[in-house]
């Protein structure tokens, strides 16, 4: 543990507890990376949501068993035995609860996606995390796949004028709307544009929807959400020369590995690569879609 840092997790209900600490407390996975460790982690999982409490067993027994990870209590335990935080559940109505839990710790924390899944909550985080001076970021590893993040750091077409994104669009009642699955395509978006989306409006259908972005300088921006065919994330990134597609898969390395490598820089040095006032208009953005949605009306953010 020498020089590492102590990492705990609060919530146990999702994949990406196991992708985390395989990354971290594994030195034989071909993506290791150095630098943290999980050593404590709270279940947590809610009742009313069937993919967060029929999940929760099994990842705390891997978790104990495979990796040694102490399981306790509470959100308050994790915090006391660590130097840091991933909160992982998996339902984004708890988020705040659990945020306000560990706030007076002031260590610095990562929250998986959704951040929330109401502005108000998203708000609400960030101002406790200012007034405890809490070092946070939160983002959907998608906006650090490789493909994506090579597509943005070639220049040669000049400045960004759009972007395209894809993905599959699963609603799921607890997480309202574009929140459980768009969140994906939406941090993808607004990796390639920025700030600045003033207005939303959404085709809607069965099986697709079709979410248009109007940003303040006239740039627009496109999600494709798909509940039929294929399940692949992708897109275009629009410069003034040329486009550029986005294929999520060409690249071996996970992108789950990529954010962590973002997780444990915000974790050793207190700075975030995401703003989080960005990912607040991320939140704003996906409530008014959900707005346009059920209006079928253009809501500005």
């Amino acid at each position: 543990m020498k020089n590492k840092l102590r990492i705990g997790i609060i919530g146990l209900d999702t994949s990406h507890v196991e992708a985390f600490t395989s990354l971290l407390n594994s030195a034989q996975h071909p993506w290791h990376i150095e630098g943290g460790e999980v050593v404590a982690a709270f279940p947590g999982g809610s009742p009313d949501f069937q993919l967060s409490h029929s999940r929760v067993q099994g990842f705390t027994d891997k978790l104990r068993d495979q990796f040694k990870v102490k399981i306790v209590d509470s959100p308050e335990a994790v915090a006391r035995e660590c130097d840091a935080i991933l909160l992982e559940s998996v339902d984004g109505r708890v988020h705040l609860e659990q945020f306000k839990r560990i706030a007076s710790s002031g260590k610095p924390v990562f929250v998986d996606k959704p951040f929330a899944v109401t502005s108000s909550d998203a708000r609400a985080i960030l101002s406790l995390a200012s007034q405890h001076r809490i070092p946070l970021m939160s983002c959907s590893a998608l906006r650090y796949a490789a493909s994506l993040v090579d597509v943005l750091e070639n220049r040669t077409g000049g400045e960004v004028i759009g972007a395209d994104f894809y993905g599959p669009m699963a609603i799921e009642p607890t997480q309202p709307g574009f929140f459980w699955y768009g969140i994906h395509t939406a941090e993808m978006l607004y990796a390639a544009m920025g700030r600045g989306c003033v207005e939303v409006a959404v085709t809607t259908h069965a099986d697709h929807d079709l979410v248009v972005g109007v940003w303040k300088d006239g740039r627009m921006g496109t999600i494709r959400g798909n509940r039929a065919g294929n399940g692949k994330f992708g897109g275009m990134v629009h410069r003034k020369s040329e486009s550029q597609f986005v294929d999520v898969y060409s690249n071996p390395k996970p992108y789950y590995a990529s954010l962590m490598e973002k997780i444990l820089a915000l974790f050793s040095t207190g700075q975030a690569s995401v703003d989080p006032e960005e990912t607040f208009e991320v939140i704003r953005f996906l409530e008014a879609a959900n707005q346009s949605r059920e209006t079928g009306s253009k809501v500005k953010l």
